[in-house]
Protein backbone atom coordinates (compact mmCIF):
# COMPACT_ATOMS: atom_id res chain seq x y z
CA UNK A 1 0.00 0.00 0.00
CA UNK A 2 1.40 3.36 -1.03
CA UNK A 3 1.60 6.00 1.69
CA UNK A 4 0.44 9.57 1.10
CA UNK A 5 3.29 11.88 0.14
CA UNK A 6 4.02 15.59 0.05
CA UNK A 7 6.56 17.52 -1.92
CA UNK A 8 8.83 19.64 0.30
CA UNK A 9 11.33 22.30 -0.58
CA UNK A 10 14.49 22.29 1.55
CA UNK A 11 18.24 22.50 1.06
CA UNK A 12 20.75 19.66 1.23
CA UNK A 13 24.48 20.17 1.50
CA UNK A 14 26.26 19.85 -1.84
CA UNK A 15 28.44 16.90 -0.80
CA UNK A 16 25.43 14.97 0.51
CA UNK A 17 23.55 15.72 -2.70
CA UNK A 18 26.45 14.44 -4.82
CA UNK A 19 26.71 11.26 -2.76
CA UNK A 20 22.97 10.71 -3.04
CA UNK A 21 23.09 11.15 -6.80
CA UNK A 22 26.14 8.89 -7.19
CA UNK A 23 25.13 6.13 -4.79
CA UNK A 24 21.36 5.90 -5.14
CA UNK A 25 19.53 5.35 -8.42
CA UNK A 26 16.95 8.01 -9.35
CA UNK A 27 13.92 5.82 -8.58
CA UNK A 28 15.06 5.12 -5.00
CA UNK A 29 16.24 8.52 -3.75
CA UNK A 30 12.98 9.55 -2.09
CA UNK A 31 12.79 6.17 -0.37
CA UNK A 32 16.35 6.49 0.96
CA UNK A 33 15.76 10.05 2.20
CA UNK A 34 12.44 9.06 3.81
CA UNK A 35 14.06 6.14 5.63
CA UNK A 36 16.95 8.30 6.85
CA UNK A 37 14.52 10.95 8.11
CA UNK A 38 12.33 8.30 9.76
CA UNK A 39 15.35 6.94 11.67
CA UNK A 40 16.53 10.40 12.73
CA UNK A 41 13.05 11.48 13.85
CA UNK A 42 12.67 8.27 15.88
CA UNK A 43 16.03 8.99 17.51
CA UNK A 44 14.87 12.52 18.38
CA UNK A 45 11.61 11.15 19.83
CA UNK A 46 13.53 8.68 21.99
CA UNK A 47 15.92 11.34 23.29
CA UNK A 48 12.97 13.59 24.19
CA UNK A 49 11.20 10.70 25.94
CA UNK A 50 14.34 9.93 27.97
CA UNK A 51 14.70 13.62 28.91
CA UNK A 52 11.08 13.66 30.07
CA UNK A 53 11.58 10.47 32.12
CA UNK A 54 14.67 11.96 33.77
CA UNK A 55 12.75 15.16 34.60
CA UNK A 56 9.83 13.17 35.99
CA UNK A 57 12.06 10.83 37.99
CA UNK A 58 13.88 13.70 39.67
CA UNK A 59 10.56 15.31 40.64
CA UNK A 60 9.07 12.11 42.06
CA UNK A 61 9.28 10.75 45.57
CA UNK A 62 12.03 8.18 46.03
CA UNK A 63 10.81 4.74 47.13
CA UNK A 64 12.74 1.80 48.49
CA UNK A 65 12.50 -1.63 46.86
CA UNK A 66 10.37 -2.82 49.77
CA UNK A 67 7.96 0.09 49.33
CA UNK A 68 7.66 -0.62 45.60
CA UNK A 69 6.94 -4.31 46.23
CA UNK A 70 4.36 -3.41 48.89
CA UNK A 71 2.60 -0.94 46.58
CA UNK A 72 2.57 -3.41 43.69
CA UNK A 73 1.17 -6.16 45.92
CA UNK A 74 -1.58 -3.88 47.19
CA UNK A 75 -2.41 -2.83 43.63
CA UNK A 76 -2.56 -6.44 42.43
CA UNK A 77 -4.91 -7.34 45.27
CA UNK A 78 -7.39 -4.74 44.07
CA UNK A 79 -7.85 -6.42 40.67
Amino acid sequence: MKRPTRKLNFLIEELICRDLEQLVPPGRRSQVVNEALRKELESIRRRKAVEKLIETRSAMQKLSSQEIVKELSQDRNTH
